[in-house]
């Protein structure tokens, strides 16, 4: 296939922000592969040309914390509506979790992923394997085999390990291995709860989580991978202190790397006041304090990536009352337009800038992966999403293309839209006007 994307104003990474958007007038796609841009006296012939005029031409977003429900949780979702809907959202590359059904800690169940995700063609679909056998917490999982099956890092998703020793072997074994492990940090005692513990919790009657229950799992965790040389990566911080504790690690020398989900960049425990069911989520949206120090920290570089922390759950998982309802936000389809809303909101001088956030999305999370920088450049296989900031559009729970309704967003009116996605040359995703 060929396509040629022609006008738009295409990113670059130049450290300089202002310099980071600079006009195109031709980008040309063959065999996979980014043939030219701005050619002299072209007599290139394109299959699909895309009309980007007043649209950012971006990498494709890589995301380094979805579930695809897949293998198992087919009403919640499944990798064939999870990856179109993460093509939609502008994705090409993506980490998904284990807790599937069955867990994936096993060769077997990567390499079904792996052969589901290769039929869909959407995006590419990078499997975290199951830290321990079952997520239980207790044995460890066959890391020789989850490697050999090309799984990208280990991650006990948001189950509790049972003991710090237990996690100690983890990390000697993922170290000697070479693979990342990816962890949600929590301390299972001080985790019992349901939103954020805070003047709004109490307000309300919840259950409270405090911060500590992350802060203190985050400090041990450091510590561990400190002291076994493995490659830690902290998903979905949600914390103030968490933030304050990476950088001191940074500063250390320490192999640690972190990401925060978008939801928690966007929104506060202030939501759950109503108890809105669609806003309970792992880890729980913390308060004003901690989404500043978190915008903060992407802004400075200490956190590295953002991820979509993406969960589809079918519309029952949600009509309970608050607590027994189940958690999670379907998230991946709207990236780029939540990036838009995170831009306008200007409050204490701390807003996230658009170009941050692809960065944020781009070239944070390829370094967590170890992958070339995501470049759009000549010779540099296509991997493009084209954006239009300027679209606006109200959300209609009909076409979310992923199974998973549970979004706030249903019935807001939007600015800017995904017109198209090219994963390794092909047509992911393109808008139909």
């Amino acid at each position: 296939m060929k396509i040629e994307i022609s006008n738009g104003k295409l990113f670059s990474s130049k450290k300089d922000h202002s310099k980071q958007w600079e006009s195109v007038e031709k980008i040309q796609i063959s065999n996979g592969i980014i043939s030219d841009i701005n050619p002299v006296n072209s007599t290139f012939k394109a299959d699909i040309t895309i009309d980007a005029k007043d649209c950012y031409i971006i990498p494709g977003l890589i995301d380094l914390n979805a579930s695809l429900r897949e293998p198992g949780y087919t009403s919640k979702g499944s990798i064939e509506s999870e990856t179109r809907a993460a093509a939609a959202g502008g994705v090409t590359t993506l980490c998904c979790t284990p807790d599937t059904k069955p867990i994936n800690d096993s060769k077997a169940v990567t390499k079904l992923i792996e052969e589901l995700s290769s039929n869909s063609q959407h995006c590419k679909v990078l499997p975290l394997g199951a830290l321990t056998k079952g997520l239980l917490g207790e044995q460890l999982s066959e890391y020789a085999a989850l490697k050999d099956a090309r799984c990208v890092g280990l991650s006990n998703a948001y189950n509790p390990i049972k003991n710090l020793a237990i996690t100690k072997r983890c990390f000697e074994y993922a170290k000697t291995h070479e693979l990342s492990v990816f962890i949600n940090p929590i301390e299972p005692s001080l985790h019992e709860g349901v939103i954020h513990e805070n003047y709004i919790s109490t307000t309300i009657g919840l259950q409270g989580i405090p911060s500590l229950a992350e802060t203190i799992a985050v400090s041990q965790l450091i510590q561990l991978a400190q002291a076994t040389g493995v490659h830690l990566h902290l998903s979905q911080l949600s914390a103030a202190d968490s933030v304050k504790q990476l950088a001191a690690a940074k500063r250390e020398g320490i192999l640690v790397t972190a990401d925060t989900a978008i939801q928690n960049l966007l929104y506060t425990d202030e939501q759950v006041e109503d108890f809105n069911s669609v806003f309970h989520c792992m880890p729980p949206l913390r308060s004003q304090i901690d989404r500043l120090a978190l915008i903060e920290g992407i802004n400075s570089g200490v956190i590295d990536a953002i991820s979509s922390g993406h969960r589809p759950h079918e519309a029952a998982a949600k009509q309970m009352p608050f607590a027994e309802t189940e958690p999670g936000i379907s998230s991946i389809e709207f990236l780029l337009p939540m990036a838009m809303q995170l831009q306008n909101q200007i409050e204490s001088n701390r807003c996230l800038d658009f170009s941050k956030f692809v960065e944020a999305m781009t070239k944070g999370p390829a370094k967590v992966l170890k992958l070339k920088d995501p470049i759009i450049e000549k010779g540099s296989q296509a991997n493009i999403c084209v954006f239009d900031p300027s679209m606006d559009y109200k959300v209609d729970k009909s076409t979310i293309i992923s199974t998973g309704k549970n979004t706030p967003l249903i019935n807001q009116s939007l600015a800017g839209r995904v017109i198209a996605t090219i994963f390794e040359g092909q047509m992911s995703y393109q808008l139909q006007k």
